[in-house]
């Protein structure tokens, strides 16, 4: 079932506030937000935010940040409010303490006084015995005098939650029927003993409140589902909750040696593609392909085809590999797709402080919108701009001792010599009349356009690799080219 005008699609993201927000954890908002809006349904934004220890308001305002940046735009949650407000965990405190006295006044959950030793001792005789090492239901039926010597000991006690003693079967949207067997899913803990509710309590009882109709989230969750459809069920019972979601558990992003892509590792790291200048839409692109496919012969769509065709059955169990060179590749695409004017407006950042490495008053406008067209077409992030455009905006190039000794080969003072002639006596007409004269002084030594122009390239941009070279010249002008030329002679010579 998905969207029906009695159960409308209802989904949720909620991120824990710890550390910097990285891709695995976009790649499922997503999803939940495309399955939203592929159905006409509600985003739900969520903040599990109860880990005093771990979560900082600075991690909260990064996902924030993160979401408007991403376009990710959501219908209830923090500072936009709806009818289940507040959507902060630590909020909702009263909430998780009334829904667990009511699973406690049910026989739904019960007190477990069992100390860490105790239990560590048990699990290590249950695995010797070649059994599962769970916990064993020691407390489960404690007669009131057991309960009251623990208690004279001095004793605190969790709330576990009481598991059925039947297997529990659900249809996973992606990986289909599933079944769990009680040996396999023990009573769990829901409340600590300080009173503190646990995720596994406050987790589903937030999306029963909010009416979650569907729960997509990471593969890492799939042994707590049948943990939680049991949950529901009471809670269903006690009239807290109206149906058990659908859930629909997405495959794991795996990074080097086919591990799973980590908070640590360096290309997981949301803010690095914002720094490297990756588009909104170029990422989440890449993105949606780790685990889903737009078809079988197009890698490249917008946003909006993506909504569009969006459905959780065609995600993939399998897991995705991220790959850099196909998310950068995949980027590029999508700066080649906006128009002149986004794209000029896109590579502003990288244009001005602290990025641009010369000073605003040197920044010329008229020759950045000539130039622009010339670096879209070969930009692979927007951050690539700096380093393309900077002889334009220096006084001098930038000094490239690498690109210098590599293009210098030969007889390049020869070559130079006679290049710069040449560009003296051209017109600058045209892009084209600096080619003819580059390639005039490449047939005087003996040298195709190629193997010339390299020292001119070098001379003038201080790189070997950069934007077309005579439409460079032609923007930069007569005079600043040669002197440049001039420069490199006196560096040759000395």
């Amino acid at each position: 079932m998905v969207n029906t005008p009695d159960r409308p699609v209802r989904v949720r993201f909620c991120p824990s506030p710890t550390g910097n927000p990285h891709v695995g954890l976009v790649r499922t908002a997503l999803f939940n937000w495309a399955f939203a809006r592929h159905h006409g349904g509600t985003m739900v934004f969520r903040i599990e935010d109860t880990d005093a220890a771990r979560d900082s308001e600075e991690s909260y305002r990064q996902l924030l940040d993160a979401m408007r940046w991403l376009g990710l735009d959501w219908d209830e949650g923090p500072e936009v409010g709806g009818p289940h407000a507040p959507y902060r965990q630590s909020e909702r405190m009263d909430v998780y303490r009334d829904v667990a006295d009511r699973l406690l006044k049910g026989g739904h959950a019960y007190h477990c006084y069992c100390t860490a030793e105790e239990l560590d001792e048990r699990r290590e005789a249950a695995r010797a015995a070649g059994k599962p090492s769970g916990y064993d239901g020691h407390c489960r039926e404690l007669t009131a005098e057991r309960i009251a010597g623990y208690e004279a000991e001095g004793r605190s006690a969790i709330v576990r939650f009481r598991m059925p003693d039947a297997p529990i079967t659900f249809r996973d949207l992606v990986r289909g029927e599933l079944t769990f067997t009680p040996e396999n899913v023990p009573d769990y803990g829901i409340v600590r003993a300080n009173g503190a509710p646990l995720y596994t309590l406050v987790n589903p009882v937030d999306d029963a409140l909010m009416e979650i109709t569907h729960v997509l989230r990471g593969e890492d969750l799939l042994s707590s589902t049948p943990r939680q459809i049991a949950l529901y069920k009471a809670l269903i019972e006690l009239g807290v909750a109206k149906a058990i979601p659908e859930f629909g558990h997405l495959p794991y992003v795996m990074g080097e040696g086919n591990k799973k892509l980590s908070k640590r590792d360096p290309q997981s790291s949301l803010n690095l593609y914002r720094e490297r200048g990756f588009l909104r839409e170029g990422l989440l692109n890449y993105l949606s392909l780790l685990g889903w496919s737009f078809s079988a012969d197009q890698d490249v769509f917008t946003v909006a085809q993506m909504v569009e065709k969006f459905d959780i059955a065609d995600v993939n169990a399998n897991p995705a590999r991220f790959d850099l060179k196909k998310a950068e590749s995949i980027n590029a695409d999508h700066i080649r797709m906006l128009g002149e004017a986004e794209f000029a407006a896109a590579c502003e950042p990288w244009l001005q402080a602290p990025h641009a490495p010369w000073a605003p008053e040197d920044f010329d406008r008229e020759a950045w919108e000539r130039i622009a067209p010339y670096a879209q077409t070969r930009l692979t992030v927007l951050s690539d701009i700096t380093a393309n455009v900077d002889f334009l905006f220096l006084e001098e190039p930038v000094e490239d001792e690498a690109s210098w000794q590599k293009a210098m080969k030969g007889d390049p003072a020869a070559l130079l010599t006679t290049a710069r002639a040449r560009l003296e006596a051209a017109d600058w007409s045209s892009p084209e009349s600096l080619k003819d004269a580059v390639l005039k002084a490449g047939e005087e030594h003996g040298l195709k356009l190629g193997k010339a122009q390299a020292p001119v390239r070098v001379a003038v941009t201080g790189r070997t690799v950069g934007l077309p070279l005579f439409e460079s010249l032609e923007i930069l002008g007569r005079e600043r080219t040669l002197a440049r030329i001039d420069a490199a002679l006196a560096k040759l010579a000395g």
